[in-house]
C-alpha cells in the first residue's frame, strides 16, 4: 500500500545554516540536540528524520526568541529548491495544474506534509496540514509550511499576486507586524485551519513554457519514486486521522484516498493489524480531545469543530460515552 514514510529531503533545512548564525545560535549544536548531523545537508536528496526537522525548528525559535523562525526560513526558499518537482511545475499550463501536480508529489518532497485545495464561490483555500503524533508542536513547521506556499505561488504568479488571507492554528503572535509583513496580507490566527485563501481565478493564469524534455523526464523520475515505500497502516491511518479531524474532512474515504487506495484495501490492511478506522477515530480523538481541554484555549463548540464533530451537541455525547462525565466537568476537574 502506498503511504506516507516519515521522512522529507534535507532540502527543507536549506538556508538553516545562515539563518540560525544570524540569530546568534550555534548551527551545528541546534542540530546535533534535535538528531541531525551538518553533514546531512549537503546533499538536498538525502532523507532526514520530519520529527528531527519538526524538533529543530522548535527548539531553534525557542533557543533564538524568533517567533517567525518558520517564515524566516521560509523566506529564503525558491522554486528550484522542489528539486526534479521543480522542473514539472514549470511546465504546467497553469498555477492551479502545478497546484495540483504538487499535490500529487508531495510525498516524495515531505511524507508528513498534506496540501488540500478547496474552491468554493470562487474562492481557493489551499491548506497545509502535518501528521504527526498527537500533542506535537507545530508552530514552526506550519510557518515554514504556509511561507514556502506562499513563496511558491509568488514565484509562479509574479510577484504582484497576494492572497486575501492567511490563516495560522497558531496563538496571535507578539509582532504580529512581521506576520502580515511577510504574506503582504491579513493574518488570522487560531484559525481553523494552516494555509493561504485566494482567489480561485488568480491561479488560471498561464505559465511560461519552459524545456518540455527536461521535464517529461522528471516525471517520469517521480512517478517511478511515487510506487515505492511501505508502512505500518494503523500508525500512517493515526496520523492521517490528526491531521484530516480540524478540517472535517475525516472519512475512511479521505483517509483512504490520501494512501492512494479504495476504503476496502484500507479496512483489509488495518483488519490483518487487528483494528479498525472506527477504534482508530475514536482512539485519536480522545487523546486530541484531552489535549485541547488541557491547552484551554479554545471553547467547547470550537473543540468540537477540532474534533470533527457536526455540532457541539453530537461532542458532547460522545465525549460523556468515552470519558463518562462532561467536557465542562473534565476541563474544571483535571489534574
Amino acid at each position: 500500500m502506498a503511504t506516507h514514510l516519515p521522512v522529507v529531503r534535507s532540502a527543507s533545512l536549506n538556508g538553516y545554516v545562515e539563518l540560525a548564525q544570524s540569530l546568534g545560535l550555534d548551527a551545528a549544536a541546534m542540530l546535533r540536540r534535535a538528531g541531525l548531523q551538518l553533514r546531512s545537508l549537503s546533499d538536498p536528496e538525502t532523507p532526514i528524520s520530519t520529527q528531527a526537522v519538526r524538533r529543530l525548528l522548535e527548539t531553534s525559535a525557542l533557543a533564538s526568541g524568533a517567533e517567525d523562525f518558520g517564515l524566516r526560513l521560509a523566506a529564503r526558499r525558491s522554486l528550484s529548491n522542489l528539486g526534479p518537482l521543480s522542473l514539472v511545475l514549470k511546465e504546467e499550463p497553469s498555477a492551479r495544474a502545478a497546484l495540483d501536480t504538487l499535490c500529487r508529489y508531495l510525498r516524495l518532497l515531505n511524507a508528513s506534509l498534506l496540501t488540500e485545495l478547496e474552491e468554493h464561490d470562487g474562492l481557493l483555500r489551499i491548506s497545509e496540514d502535518l501528521v504527526t503524533e498527537p500533542g506535537a508542536p507545530l508552530q514552526q513547521s506550519m510557518q515554514l509550511a504556509v511561507g514556502v506556499m506562499h513563496r511558491i505561488l509568488h514565484e509562479l504568479l509574479g510577484e504582484r499576486w497576494q492572497p486575501l488571507w492567511v490563516g495560522l492554528r497558531q496563538a496571535p503572535p507578539q509582532e504580529p507586524t512581521r506576520f502580515e509583513r511577510f504574506f503582504g496580507t491579513r493574518v488570522v490566527y487560531l484559525a481553523g485551519f494552516n494555509g493561504i485563501v485566494c482567489r480561485a481565478s488568480d491561479l488560471t493564469q498561464g505559465l511560461a513554457a519552459h524545456q518540455t524534455a527536461m521535464a517529461s523526464f522528471a516525471r517520469r523520475y517521480l512517478d517511478g519514486e511515487l510506487s515505492r515505500g511501505q508502512r505500518n497502516a494503523q500508525t500512517t491511518t493515526r496520523q492521517l486521522i490528526t491531521a484530516l479531524l480540524p478540517g472535517g474532512r475525516c472519512t475512511a474515504q479521505q483517509v483512504a484516498q490520501h494512501l492512494g487506495v479504495d476504503r476496502r484495501t484500507l479496512h483489509r490492511h488495518l483488519s490483518a493489524e487487528q483494528t479498525d478506522f472506527s477504534a482508530v477515530l475514536q482512539a485519536v480523538r480522545m487523546e486530541m480531545a484531552e489535549q485541547q481541554l488541557r491547552q484551554n484555549q479554545r471553547s467547547l463548540a470550537e473543540v468540537a469543530t477540532l474534533l470533527g464533530f457536526s455540532s457541539p451537541s453530537a461532542f458532547a455525547y460522545w465525549f460523556r460515552q468515552g470519558f463518562g462525565c462532561s467536557a465542562r466537568a473534565w476541563r474544571q476537574g483535571r489534574p
